[in-house]
């Protein structure tokens, strides 16, 4: 069987005896050498057990941070090999794939060292699956190859509520900055019923319509591109109030001073918005509760700052509450969903921001096209 044309682990035959390299995201979050969430690890188990109980040799790779292209202690694997060790026994981890330069560089010597010894490849990274790096587009190019359970997952849900989605369809965006996201608020406008604004964002589109942001976070270049897609006809919802912090304030720091303040979305010099006002939250959580799909990707707020919360967590739970088919694209919204308590209670956590929202916005990743093109097992 088949994932939109990508062959998946039963399409790779009998497995018995053979080497099996697995492409694997297992870039954890970790603190003092400690992993502190191993969902990513734990993610990958169904592909991993499964060849190992059908008598393969399981070597798993994956990266962990940006060392740059050459070994750094600080981003070792040693840490994810001993964990993966207590969850899956026998399935070996090699070292940190970029600390080798040929990794992001995508170089067929290092495509050659990698699959030396391996009779098979299976990608299940999904978050690392939008980068054409050696690990991800080399082997299929050389070896029998397949999706992993994950990345087949991920790939359906994502795809089909991209291709199939339950009207209206309403996308919540979120994050710093319109240029990291245009061309996916872009491609999005062509699929939405409409598009929820919050974060550090929509304060460039609110100064697209005139207002005064303060000392807001503002891209000035990207005010006329704001303002060219609220002209656009699309349904945009934006902010009509702001929790904003007062001059002298420091996010993360409530003892530095700087007054908290509820407030319109016109501010004066020296207050700078950091989280969308009670009202805003109302009025996106209506929009989620009328629903049939949400795709969240992006907080409406430094959330991790309790002072500046109410607005991730109000979506956050709106996503819980809704009756919509419910798909959360990672990162910090991932991050989010969690820290309220909210990630078991929606229809698909992502476990890639980046490569969740280049499938939405593309409708393909680098790493499926390399699947879909691989040769085919022997038989």
């Amino acid at each position: 069987m088949t994932v939109f044309g990508v062959p998946e682990l039963e399409d790779l035959g009998d497995v018995s005896g053979k080497s099996v390299l697995v492409r694997v995201d297992f870039n954890v979050p970790m603190s003092d050498g400690v992993i502190t969430d191993d969902l990513r690890i734990r993610a990958a188990l169904p592909t991993l057990t499964w060849l190992q109980e059908q008598g393969a040799k399981v070597t798993a790779c994956s990266h962990r941070g940006r060392p740059k292209g050459q070994p750094n202690p600080e981003f070792s694997m040693e840490p994810v090999r001993a964990h993966l060790a207590s969850l899956a026994p026998g399935v070996e981890l090699i070292e940190n794939l970029r600390f080798n330069p040929g990794e992001t560089a995508n170089d067929p010597a290092f495509v050659a060292e990698l699959i030396a010894g391996h009779d098979l490849y299976v990608n299940d990274a999904f978050g690392a699956s939008h980068r054409e790096h050696a690990s991800i587009v080399g082997p299929p190019a050389h070896l029998p190859s397949a999706a992993g359970r994950l990345l087949a997952k991920e790939v359906g849900v994502l795809l089909k509520v991209r291709n199939e989605p339950r009207r209206p369809f309403v996308a919540v965006m979120g994050g710093a900055k319109v240029s990291d996201k245009l061309s996916v608020i872009e491609s999005l406008l062509g699929i939405v019923d409409s598009i929820i604004v919050g974060g550090g964002m929509a304060f460039t589109f609110l100064k697209a319509k005139g207002h005064d942001v303060g000392d807001s976070l503002l891209e000035e270049d990207m005010v006329e591109t704001c303002a060219q897609l609220l002209a656009s006809g699309a349904t945009i919802h934006l902010p009509e109030d702001v929790t904003a912090l007062g001059g002298g304030g420091k996010l993360f720091d409530p003892e530095a001073g700087g007054e908290v303040r509820q407030a319109g979305v016109n501010l004066a010099p020296g207050w700078m918005g950091v989280d969308v006002g009670p009202y805003s939250a109302a009025l996106f959580t209506d929009v989620i509760l009328e629903a049939g799909s949400v795709l969240w990707n992006g907080p409406m707020g430094v959330f991790e700052d309790p002072r500046f919360a109410a607005g991730t967590q109000a979506v956050a739970q709106a996503m819980a509450d809704t009756r919509a088919f419910t798909v959360v694209g990672g990162g910090d919204s991932a991050a989010a969903a969690k820290q309220f308590g909210v990630d078991g209670e929606v229809d698909h956590v992502s476990t890639g921001g980046g490569a969740s929202l280049e499938l939405i916005e593309q409708g393909d990743l680098p790493g499926l096209a390399a699947l879909r093109n691989a040769g085919s097992p022997a038989t």
